[in-house]
């Protein structure tokens, strides 16, 4: 029998057949840790292994993977050549697990800005008071891209007096919810838990890809069957696809439902005049049917509508708003 036959003989007999529960220490950059806390448990339950988990920046942990620091599950981000040379990971257990997306943050109760698009998002960076995100000079992967990033907006220049860098993702969204900046940004994924900040959205693909995660077995796992469940199985599924649907969700939640500021609402006294008002040439690009009776008009539209009214022989009233 080939030995990856026989190693993926052992991941069965572990999690099917009732195997001894073993204790797997992993480590991983903190870009994951959202999707690995709401797996962990499920695999803790499925198997009665352990689980015990070390996050940290993306280059600290390929520099521990590299100096054969004793950990069952290195998870990595490209390029890891310098990691397969160490010879601490079973080069055949490589299991890519998932892109995760780079997003920006605002402080609590703060305008969200519209980043859909590179233009977009240069704009809001350049008028920014200051921002922070991780140093990439630590290794932090986020950090790494949000530099490739500015240069790719062709800002590094421009945005370098007024970035405060940041020990990791999480004491970049402190620094935001504290008032020292009014643009955070790292990872997705490190942003969900943190208080005093709300989440505008992931930075546009074509200038922020995401950056992927790739699992190991390490060469001094014990047990490696162990370590390998870890990475394959989480009840019955691959972990790689059920990281995947999370990092997915998290972005399809972000992008489907967006702020995109103040409204005013009207209330009209009959709804043959709310259908007039939403039907006519020119209010009707600035207006939206709300139900019978009721037309929502962004913030931007409010007096070009008044005058619109005014045309129409329509005044508003202070009583129709609100």
């Amino acid at each position: 029998m080939r030995p990856r036959l026989i190693f993926s003989a052992l991941v069965f007999a572990l999690t099917c057949g009732g195997a001894h529960a073993a204790e797997i220490t992993l480590i991983a950059p903190g870009g994951i840790k959202a999707a690995f806390d709401q797996l962990i448990p499920d695999f803790e339950r499925s198997t009665g292994h352990k689980v015990v988990a070390t996050y940290g920046s993306g280059g600290g942990t390929k520099d521990r993977v590299v100096r054969g620091d004793p950990f069952d599950v290195p998870i990595v981000q490209p390029p890891f050549d310098n990691v397969l040379a160490s010879g601490n990971v079973i080069a055949s257990s490589e299991t890519p697990l998932a892109g995760v997306a780079v997003g920006l943050a605002v402080r609590t109760g703060a305008s969200k800005p519209d980043i859909s698009t590179a233009d977009a998002l240069k704009r809001v960076l350049l008028a920014a008071r200051a921002i922070s995100y991780p140093d990439p000079a630590t290794g932090a992967a986020a950090g790494v891209s949000l530099t490739a990033t500015l240069q790719k907006l062709g800002i590094a220049a421009a945005m370098q007096p007024k970035t405060i860098m940041a020990q990791g993702g999480a004491n970049a969204m402190a620094r935001l919810a504290k008032g020292e900046v009014d643009i955070g940004l790292t990872f997705i994924s490190e942003m969900l838990a943190e208080p005093g900040i709300e989440l505008v959205g992931p930075l546009p693909r074509e200038i922020s890809p995401p950056t992927m995660l790739v699992g190991f077995v390490s060469s001094h796992a014990k047990p490696p069957e162990a370590a390998e469940a870890l990475l394959r199985r989480t009840y019955g599924r691959a972990l790689p696809q059920t990281a995947e649907v999370l990092f997915e969700d998290v972005s399809r939640r972000i992008s489907g439902v967006r702020e995109v500021g103040p409204a005013l609402l009207v209330r009209c006294a009959e709804p043959y005049i709310a259908q007039m008002i939403s039907h006519d040439k020119t209010l009707g690009k600035l207006c939206l049917l709300a139900g019978e009776d009721h037309l929502v008009v962004p913030q931007g539209s409010i007096a070009a509508f008044r005058r619109g009214l005014k045309r129409l022989g329509y005044l508003l009233s202070a009583g129709a708003r609100g």
